[in-house]
């Protein structure tokens, strides 16, 4: 019988994208040119991307330079989201690199005439004793043009050399020089503003025109059904010249919103696609139904049913967001701080009937979003303008009340738990059903576009109730329903509500920051029944090794065996693994109760299997304990029946920097396959808070945010 052969298989997006010319490219000045389909957001991701270039093919960091992704010549590796840029881009330019030194070393071997094999390899130049030759005396843009093979093995995780902590993206930020997509200038530039509705269910009844074109340095007016925008030589003047639309526009508007105080009724109310994503064991039913138990399992001596849940979330960049288009030769060129730029150029080919291969999209960096937020809907803003002034390019800002009305917002969520508990207070089945809109309303995916202002043309798109990502792929509102721990009999279902009065998409960890927060404060209050420590219970409850040690370590970090206990103090543990295959993560949080609540300090361990930027990590696991906390405390859209209320930083307030608690971060040592970091701190942070204030006066506060009046009613 003849050997067997099997194709290696490429890893993360390299398989979508196997041509190596398109990742790198040797420069015969000493550097190497990288293009990866991935986005820096602040999260500085470009850097660790770069340590590993340079790790895989031996060379300086300093030699690396990472180019802003281009749909004209960066690989599509979709999204930049979900705490996948390391597992996806990470793994596919390492091993491009593996491949792409391999060819440089047979190259090497053949110019030295000696062995590859016997080749030494330092700072991108082969030696084989007194003879050697570089990558870049080799460089020929020939060599890559051929698809990656998977034959080429990457360095062993034990042999590969961590980056030092020096982000590529920060000098520019801290001294203040041109990097964002607010300091982008084109020959020829003009300003755009659009004037937005004053709801959603509002419609134009008339427009001053006459007056608003009257005004000096305005260049046209763009009225399009409900979507209205000015183009002015000026920036200040386009300002000027959307508060006379706004003076000098009619509008009628009615109510279309669901009540505020009564979100939960409304979500269990509305048409909803149900799902059953985990079965196991015989688990209970929930809302009064009954079923016949198994006669071996574990007789019930008692049920706890709770309601856990979060509003409607806003991004809140403290930059509002920004685009640049410009029309030309029958094409579009597009500079947006978007998280997919083949996604949004999908989009924008729907919205004008263009070939996508005709359109430019080129990402700038704008404020960090961890999520859809409006830089493609403003992306669209500027084409839409500057299609009435083709050559010439029109740079689009978003009010920062826009910011806070318009831009897609995480969806309000109900997360309904009930156990059942044996003689010995042990859980004996579980059950979740959650219940919210779906979590993804990003462009490129559906038949029709998803920007904002497609809903507002004259002849508006069909508006598409958001998705949730399969489970298999992180899933969205059921993101981490499915409880981590040892259960015997579990029944999970998730209710995606189709009717969406108000836009949701992604959000930093979607689903999972209710689902951890749920879990999290249901096992407590078992832990506390039993009067058995919750480090203890999560220990005892917890087989998976990994997610043992990130317990432990965090505990130690508290340290949770030296807690005094103190009035209007209080601690709290919560653990997840991120959506039940990422990070594992546990967090500590310490308490103070006054007049507010106040997080004085937070433990953070976390298991992302190899690190590549260790600095970055850090950095990812921290920023994402600040922002659940803030969440978890103070963040909530508010709204009436018609329109979003919360439309500026008084209304919607976030954490202050005076506020921020003491976060001290711990990352296990692991040689695993790298996850992300960016979201796995999310839920456990708002879960640690509640448990801390659980433990601080004694009532379980299952709404948030967790505010002194919630905590009072709950007293």
């Amino acid at each position: 019988m003849s050997a067997v052969t099997t194709t290696p298989t490429l890893p993360g997006n390299l398989a979508r994208n196997p041509r190596l010319s398109r990742w790198l490219r040797f420069l015969p000045e000493g550097l190497v040119e990288v293009h990866a389909g991935k986005v820096e957001l602040g999260q500085g991701i470009l850097t660790a991307l770069a340590s590993i270039v340079a790790d895989e093919l031996d060379i300086d960091r300093s030699r690396v330079r990472m180019v802003a992704a281009c749909t004209r010549d960066s690989p599509d590796e979709g999204m930049t989201s979900g705490s996948l840029s390391i597992p996806d881009s990470g793994s596919a330019l390492r091993q491009a690199c593996a491949e792409a030194r391999e060819i440089y070393r047979r190259a090497a071997a053949q110019e030295l005439g000696v062995a590859a094999e016997g080749l030494q390899l330092q700072d991108g130049t082969f030696a084989s004793g007194l003879r050697s030759i570089s990558y870049w005396a080799l460089a020929d843009d020939t060599r890559l043009e051929r698809d990656a093979d998977g034959r080429a093995r990457p360095k062993r995780a034990s042999d590969r050399v961590a980056a030092i902590p020096q982000r590529l993206d920060l000098p520019d930020k801290v001294l203040g020089r041109p990097r964002f997509i607010q300091d982008l200038v084109v020959r020829g530039m003009l300003h755009g503003r659009v004037l937005r509705p004053p709801s959603p269910a509002a419609k134009l009844e008339s427009l001053d025109e006459a007056y608003v074109r009257a005004l000096p340095g305005v260049v046209t007016l763009v009225r399009d059904g409900n979507f209205l925008g000015v183009v002015a030589e000026r920036e200040e003047t386009a300002l000027a010249a959307v508060d006379r639309m706004r003076r000098r526009s009619r509008w009628n508007e009615s109510e279309s919103l669901p009540d505020e105080s009564r979100m939960v009724e409304w979500l269990k109310s509305q048409p909803r696609e149900t799902t059953c994503i985990a079965e196991t064991g015989d688990a209970v039913l929930f809302r009064g139904e009954t079923r016949e138990r198994n006669r071996t399992a574990s007789p019930v001596s008692a049920a706890l049913r709770a309601t856990f849940t979060r509003p409607l979330l806003a991004h809140a960049s403290l930059a509002p967001s920004c685009a640049l288009a410009r029309w030309r030769d029958g094409g579009l060129h597009v500079w947006s701080h978007t998280q997919g730029i083949f996604n949004l150029r999908a989009d924008l080919a729907l919205m004008f009937g263009l070939e996508p291969a005709s359109i430019i999209v080129e990402h700038r960096e704008g404020a960090g979003c961890y999520g859809h937020n409006a830089a493609d809907d403003v992306a669209l803003d500027a084409a839409l303008l500057a299609r009435a002034v083709p050559g010439r390019g029109v740079r689009v800002s978003w009010s920062r009340e826009d910011e806070l009305a318009w831009a897609p917002f995480g969806s309000a969520m109900a997360v309904d738990i009930a156990v059942e508990l044996d003689a010995d207070g042990e859980i004996a089945a579980w059950r979740s059903d959650v219940w919210s809109n779906g979590h993804s309303s990003r462009p490129g995916r559906a038949k029709t576009p998803t920007l904002l202002a497609a809903r507002h043309l004259a002849k508006p798109f069909e508006t598409i109730p958001a998705i949730n990502m399969p489970i298999s792929s992180g899933g969205g509102s059921d993101r981490n329903a499915i409880p981590g721990y040892d259960i015997p009999a579990l029944h999970i279902e998730n209710h995606r509500v189709l009717s969406m009065p108000i836009r949701t998409s992604a959000l930093r960890s979607l689903g999972a920051f209710v689902n951890v927060f749920a879990v999290e404060a249901m096992v407590d209050d078992i832990a506390r029944g039993r009067g058995e420590d919750p480090v203890a219970w999560r220990l005892r409850h917890l087989s998976d090794p990994r997610g043992r040690a990130v317990i432990e370590s965090v505990a130690s970090r508290a340290p949770w065996a030296g807690w005094k206990p103190r009035e209007g103090f209080g601690r709290g543990i919560a653990y997840a693994r991120y959506k039940g295959n990422g990070a594992y993560c546990a967090v500590a949080a310490e308490v103070q109760l006054t007049h507010v609540v106040r997080v004085t300090r937070l433990a953070v361990a976390a298991d992302v299997g190899y690190v590549v930027d260790p600095d970055g990590a850090a950095n990812q696991l921290e920023g994402g304990a600040v922002q659940a906390t803030s969440w978890a405390l103070k963040e909530a859209v508010r709204f009436d029946r018609t329109r979003i209320t919360s439309a500026s930083w008084e209304a919607y307030p976030i954490l202050r920097f005076t506020e921020v608690p003491e976060v001290d971060v711990v990352l296990v040592p692991s040689l695993e396959p790298s996850v992300g970091a960016g979201e796995a701190t999310m839920g456990p942070t708002a879960a640690a808070i509640a448990n801390a204030v659980r433990d601080a006066v004694g009532a379980r506060v299952r709404d948030l945010p967790i505010t002194p009046e919630r905590i009072a009613r709950a007293v």
